[in-house]
C-alpha cells in the first residue's frame, strides 16, 4: 500500500514576503533615519557638559578652572593690547616751523619797541604818566619794578636792548617750537644773547623778546589718527596658546576678559540655549543622517532586506551617538580614550567593512565637534577607526582582536606624535599621558569589539567567523549525527563544501561560510535517510513502494525537516536560510517525469513536486545550490574525461540560470565562470580516471607464487 506523508510547515518565501515588500523595507528606512536623528540632537541640544562654567567679566569664579587640553587661538583681547601698544608708540604730527609766524611775531616786536622808544622820548610827558603808558604797552612781559630802571637807560644802552631783542626772537622763532614747550623756548633765549649787557638791559632783552615767543609748529591731529590707525592695522593678530592643565581661572578670581575669552575659545562657558544652537545642532544632525542614509541606500542596499541587520546598525549609531556626547566634552584625555575603533570593527565583523569606513568618518566628527572643533582629535578618531575595521575584515581566530589592538595602538601612537613633535615648546610629561591613553584606547577598543562580536550577533542572529569555526568542527553533535545516520549524505556533504568554499573563495565570497553551509544543508535527510539515493547501500529503494507524488513529497520534506533541525540545535541564521535556499524553486525531477508518465500531462501539478524556496539570496546559497547539483549528477554519470565533467558543469549552470533560480542573488555570469573553473579543478581530483590494477596483491601479478 502506498503512503502519502504531507508536506509540513509553511513556504518561507512566503512568510518573507511582507517583511520583504518595498513599503515595509521604505517604512522601516525612514523610521531608523528618524530614530537616529531625534537621538543625535537631543544628545547635542539637551546635553549640557558638567564642566561649563556660568561666569561674568568682573565677577569672582565660582570654582577652579583648568584647561581640559593644549589649544592655540587668536586672541581678539591680546590683539586689541598689541594694537593700543602700537598705536600708542606712534608720535604726535606737527607742521613747521611756520616761517610766517615767526616774522608775524617780529614785527610785532619791532612795533612794541618803536612805541616804548618814542615813549622813551617824549619829553612832555610827566615820569609817572610814562610808567603808566609803559605798563599799559608791556603788560606782563616785565615786572613792574623794572619799569623804571628800563626808562632810565641811556639811548646807546636802549639801542643795544632793540637790537639784541629782535636778533633773539628772530633766532628763536626760527627753531620748532611746539605749544608744549614754548616756556622751554623763552628759558633759551638767554643763551642767544651776544652783546654785553647790564642786568637791567638782559632782563629787558629777555622779557620782551620772551613775551612774543609763541609756538610756530601746529598739531595735526589728522595726520596723527592716520598713522595711528595704520599703525594698529600693521600689527597680526595674535596667536595664544593655552596649556594643559593651566590654571584659567581659581576660585574667588576676578574674571578678566582674557580669561572669559580662554573659557570661550575651550568651551567652557555655559551661555544657555540659545535658538541659533539648537537650529545648528538639528541641521548637523539631520545631515549626517541624511548622508549616512544615502550612502546604505546606494551602496548597502542589501541592509535594508535584513531587518535584524538593519536594527543593529541603528542601535550602534545611536550608542555610539550619544557616548560620544556624554564622555568626550569637557575632559583632556577622554576624547583620545573613546572607542572609535571599537564601533568601526563590529559593523565591519558583524555587517560590512565599507559600511564601517563611512560610519568611522562620521562618528570621529562627531568626536572631534565634541571636543571642541579638535581638528586632531577628529583625525585621531577617523585614522584608529579605519586601521581597526581593516584589520578586522577576516576574524578567522581570536589572534585578529589582538593583532587589530597593536593596529590601533601604533597609529593613535602616530597621529599623537604628527601632532605634538612638530611644535617648538612640548609638555612632555603631557605627551607622555597622551601617548599611555593612545595605547590604552587600541586594547580597550579591540577587547570592547571582541565581547560585542561575541555577544551582540547571537541577540540580533547575526552570524560570526567564531561560530562558523565552532559548527565546521567534526565533533559538532549534529555533524556527527549526520555521520552516522547518513554517512553517503555526510560524504556528499564533504565533496560538497570543498566545491563551495573553492568557488567562494574565487569570487570573492565567504567562503567560511559556504563551507559550513554546506556541512549542514541537507540535514534535514537525517529523519529519512533511507529515503535518498547515496545512504542506499543494500540496493532496496524503498520508493518502488511509494507513488511519485508521495515520494516527492518525502524529498522536499527533507527541507523542513532540516529547518526544524537547525532550530533545535541553534545553527545561526544564514546557515539555516542556505537549507531552502539552496534547492530554490526548482522541481524534484525523476518524481515529476515518473508521475508524468503514469498520467496525462494535465493532469501533473508542477506545484506537488517542486520546492518551496525562496531562491538563493546570496552568493553563498546560489554557489551551494550549483556545487550539491553538480556533485549529485557528477557521482550519478562518473564522467571519465575532463570535458564530460566540464559538460555537466556547464549544463548544471546553464539550467540554473535559465530557469531564474540566481535572479534574485548578485552573482555576475564573470562569476560564474569563474565558480566553472574551481568546481572543474575539485571534481577533477575525486573523479580522475584511475589505474585498473590486476586481480591479486597489490603490485604483484595474479600468477605470482609466494614462498612461505
Amino acid at each position: 500500500m502506498k503512503r502519502r506523508i504531507a508536506r509540513t510547515g509553511p513556504s518561507l518565501a512566503r512568510l518573507k514576503d511582507a517583511a520583504s515588500s518595498p513599503l515595509m523595507r521604505t517604512l522601516r528606512a525612514v523610521l531608523s533615519a528618524l530614530l537616529v536623528f531625534m537621538a543625535w540632537s537631543a544628545s547635542f541640544v539637551f546635553y549640557r557638559s558638567p564642566d561649563r562654567v556660568q561666569v561674568a567679566v568682573g565677577e569672582p569664579s565660582p570654582r577652579d578652572i583648568k584647561a581640559p587640553r593644549e589649544l592655540t587661538y587668536v586672541s581678539e583681547v591680546k590683539t586689541q593690547e598689541a594694537r593700543l601698544q602700537a598705536a600708542a608708540r606712534v608720535p604726535e604730527v606737527y607742521v613747521g616751523p611756520d616761517l610766517q609766524i615767526a616774522a608775524d611775531q617780529t614785527r610785532a616786536l619791532q612795533a612794541l619797541l618803536d612805541q616804548l622808544t618814542s615813549l622813551r622820548r617824549d619829553s612832555y610827558t610827566a615820569q609817572e604818566q610814562k610808567l603808566s603808558l609803559a605798563r599799559d604797552l608791556i603788560g606782563d612781559m616785565l615786572p613792574e619794578s623794572l619799569l623804571p630802571e628800563m626808562l632810565a637807560l641811556t639811548d646807546a644802552q636802549w639801542e643795544d636792548v632793540v637790537a639784541e631783542s629782535l636778533q633773539v626772537l628772530s633766532l628763536t622763532m626760527r627753531d620748532e617750537i611746539r605749544s608744549s614747550n614754548v616756556a622751554d623756548a623763552r628759558r633759551r633765549l638767554g643763551r642767544l644773547i651776544t652783546r654785553v649787557l647790564t642786568d637791567t638791559q638782559y632782563q629787558v632783552v629777555v622779557g620782551l623778546a620772551g613775551g612774543l615767543v609763541t609756538a610756530n609748529t601746529l598739531y595735526d591731529a589728522e595726520q596723527t589718527l592716520a598713522n595711528r590707525e595704520a599703525a594698529r592695522q600693521a600689527v597680526e593678530p595674535v596667536r595664544w596658546t593655552i596649556r594643559e592643565g593651566e590654571s584659567v581661572l581659581r576660585e574667588g578670581e576676578i574674571v578678566s576678559e582674557l580669561a572669559y575669552e580662554k573659557l570661550a575659545a575651550l568651551s567652557l562657558l555655559d551661555l544657555g540655549r540659545r535658538w541659533q544652537d539648537v537650529i545648528g545642532y538639528v541641521l548637523l544632525s539631520a545631515t549626517l543622517v541624511v548622508v549616512l542614509s544615502v550612502y546604505v541606500v546606494k551602496a548597502q542596499p542589501l541592509l535594508l532586506h535584513r531587518p535584524r541587520r538593519q536594527m543593529l546598525f541603528v542601535l550602534i549609531l545611536i550608542v555610539s551617538g550619544v557616548l560620544v556626547r556624554l564622555v568626550v566634552p569637557g575632559h583632556a584625555l577622554m576624547p583620545y580614550l573613546f572607542p572609535s575603533a571599537a564601533f568601526a570593527m563590529l559593523i565591519t565583523i558583524l555587517l560590512d567593512g565599507n559600511l564601517a569606513v563611512m560610519t568611522s568618518g562620521i562618528l570621529a566628527l562627531l568626536v572631534g565637534l565634541s571636543a571642541g572643533g579638535s581638528a586632531e582629535v577628529a583625525l585621531y578618531a577617523l585614522v584608529g577607526s579605519i586601521i581597526g575595521s581593516l584589520a578586522t575584515r577576516k576574524v578567522d581566530y581570536l589572534g585578529a582582536f589582538v593583532r587589530a589592538a597593536v593596529y590601533v595602538m601604533l597609529v593613535n601612537v602616530a597621529t599623537i606624535l604628527a601632532f605634538h613633535l612638530h611644535r617648538q615648546v612640548y609638555d612632555a610629561v603631557g605627551l607622555a599621558q597622551l601617548i599611555g591613553v593612545a595605547g590604552l584606547n587600541g586594547i580597550l577598543s579591540a577587547s570592547l569589539a571582541f565581547v560585542g562580536f561575541s555577544v551582540i550577533g547571537r541577540l540580533f542572529g547575526i552570524t560570526t567567523s567564531l561560530q562558523l569555526l565552532e559548527l565546521a568542527r567534526p565533533t559538532h553533535p549534529l555533524f556527527r549525527q549526520l555521520l552516522m545516520d547518513a554517512p553517503g549524505t555526510y560524504h556528499h556533504s564533504i565533496v560538497v563544501s570543498n566545491m563551495s568554499e573553492r568557488a567562494a573563495e574565487a569570487v570573492g565570497a565567504d567562503a567560511l561560510l559556504a563551507r559550513v553551509a554546506s556541512y549542514y544543508h541537507d540535514i534535514g535527510k537525517i529523519a529519512r535517510p533511507c529515503f535518498y539515493a547515496e545512504n542506499q547501500s543494500d540496493g532496496v529503494n524503498p520508493h518502488d513502494q511509494l507513488d511519485p507524488k508521495t515520494s516527492a513529497e518525502i524529498i522536499i520534506a527533507h527541507v523542513q525537516d532540516g529547518i526544524n533541525l537547525a532550530h533545535k540545535y541553534r545553527l545561526p541564521d544564514r546557515i539555516i536560510d542556505a537549507i531552502p535556499e539552496h534547492h530554490g524553486t526548482t522541481l524534484v525531477t525523476y518524481f515529476y517525469r515518473r508521475a508524468s508518465q503514469d498520467e496525462s500531462e494535465n493532469g501533473v501539478d508542477q506545484n506537488d513536486y517542486r520546492y518551496p524556496g525562496p531562491r538563493p539570496q546570496t552568493k553563498e546559497s546560489a554557489i551551494l545550490m550549483l556545487a550539491d547539483s553538480i556533485e549529485a549528477i557528477a557521482r550519478a554519470k562518473r564522467p571519465a574525461t575532463q570535458g564530460e565533467m566540464e559538460r555537466i558543469i556547464r549544463q548544471v549552470i546553464n539550467d540554473r540560470l535559465v530557469s531564474g533560480q540566481l535572479d534574485e542573488c548578485d552573482l555576475t555570469l564573470k562569476d560564474l565562470d569563474a565558480i566553472r573553473v574551481a568546481f572543474g579543478s575539485v571534481l577533477q581530483g575525486i573523479f580522475h580516471p584511475r589505474i585498473e590494477y590486476p586481480e591479486g596483491v597489490a603490485g604483484k601479478p595474479a600468477s605470482a607464487k609466494t614462498s612461505d
